[in-house]
């Protein structure tokens, strides 16, 4: 699209376009019946008259787009004064043909720049401009007459620029409406990607958790088994009870892996009462030659899968670490019902300690699975003085 093109359009659509051509047709209109009225045009008549129009055109365009553009409502009252002075003039200095007609581009700018009441003050004012000389010169009938037809048009060129003003504010309106709906659906596609690789991450680190608690649990127990066999090889008996442990063990591991593989949240314990489930794991621990006991204290009651869970892969990793780390004695596991309030888990050992908490993979995802439920872990050791690994959850209804 050429340079030229583009401005055109630009000025048809600001309404100059439909002003100068009022103005310009008017003119031509008004000069192409003068001969049948001959008047006496001097030269500083004529002057006159073209300068009024040239005033008129450029005020009437330059004067109006900037005024609309600023919206000053000041200058806009001082913008009509003038036009309707110079409108006036025009049709003083030109009083034939359809000159009239270039007042009423201005009744269509005032539905634009001003309010309601002044919009109508502005259209009095032109209708008294055209209807009065006429009043004046050849009475009242001729005035109402061509007074009929100008009002008329007058309130065709307010209601329809009334119109086009509600629509291009519609229009206006939707576009702004389509600019953020289209932000909106920006911003949600990137949040839904940020859900969704956050989706990613924590399942990541859930699988890692499962992984670590089940598999690494039951890998960790056969190779104590395995240990033993090696040391009572020389009794046949003994060896193959310990490696049929082993083998048994196995077994329940593969068959973990493939339950968190098919469902990733089947919890070992379901089916069975928590307490039951922990038991199980201090046979383990003494199945591995480290005596152990489990206490319960307090009423059991009936906890959410996950908190079950939870729990239960707490142990694991605690006695697990034992059978690893501890060279402990004696172990000692404490599920403790405290009223309607909390739940706790404590797994202390008589083992070495020591002097810092290192903390593995298996203590970080103990402490991440209770704090998505918003629970705490505590961990307690010191050289010589055994380790106690505490998890205490707040009851949450199943």
């Amino acid at each position: 699209m050429s340079s030229a093109s583009r401005k055109l359009i630009n000025l048809s659509r600001s309404g100059d376009l439909g002003f100068i051509a009022v103005v310009v047709v008017s003119y031509i209109s008004a000069i192409a019946t003068v001969g049948y009225a001959p008047r006496a045009f001097t030269p500083f008549r004529l002057a006159l008259l073209i300068g009024c129009g040239l005033a008129y055109l450029i005020i009437g365009t330059i004067g109006y787009a900037r005024i609309r553009r600023e919206r000053m409502r000041g200058a806009a009252a001082i913008y009509f004064a003038i036009q309707i002075i110079l409108a006036a003039t025009i049709i003083y200095l030109l009083p034939s043909g359809a000159i009239f007609l270039i007042t009423l581009p201005l009744s269509g700018q005032s539905v634009v720049l001003l309010p309601g009441r002044w919009v109508a003050a502005v259209c009095v004012v032109i209708f008294l401009i055209m209807v009065a000389p006429i009043w004046w010169r050849g009475g009242i009938a001729p005035a109402l007459i061509v007074g009929m037809i100008f009002l008329a048009g007058l309130v065709f060129v307010v209601v329809f620029t009334k119109i086009a003003v509600r629509e291009r504010g519609a229009r206006a309106e939707v576009e702004r409406l389509a600019s953020e709906l289209g932000d909106a659906n920006r911003k949600l596609q990137e949040y839904a990607s940020q859900v969704e690789e956050l989706a990613t991450a924590k399942e990541r680190n859930r699988l890692a958790r499962e992984i670590h608690d089940s598999l690494g649990h039951y890998l960790t127990v056969v190779n104590v088994q395995i240990e033993a066999a090696r040391a009572v090889i020389d009794d046949r008996n003994r060896a193959l009870d310990v490696l049929g442990k082993a083998q048994s063990l196995t077994q329940e591991g593969l068959t973990e892996v493939r339950r968190s593989v098919a469902a990733l949240r089947s919890p070992p314990a379901e089916k069975r009462p928590l307490a039951e489930a922990l038991a199980t794991l201090v046979d383990e621990c003494r199945a591995a030659g480290i005596p152990g006991e489990l206490i319960v204290n307090g009423a059991a009651r009936v906890l959410p899968p996950q908190a079950e869970l939870t729990l239960y892969r707490a142990a694991q990793e605690g006695l697990t670490n034992v059978r690893k780390h501890a060279r402990a004695s004696h172990v000692t596991v404490t599920l403790g019902y405290r009223g309607a309030e909390s739940v706790r888990l404590i797994i202390e050992d008589d083992g070495i300690g020591g002097d810092t908490i290192s903390g593995g993979f298996g203590l970080l995802g103990v402490r991440e699975r209770a704090q998505l439920l918003g629970g705490n872990v505590r961990v307690r050791t010191s050289a010589g003085g055994g380790f106690v690994l505490e998890v205490e959850l707040p009851f949450l209804s199943s």
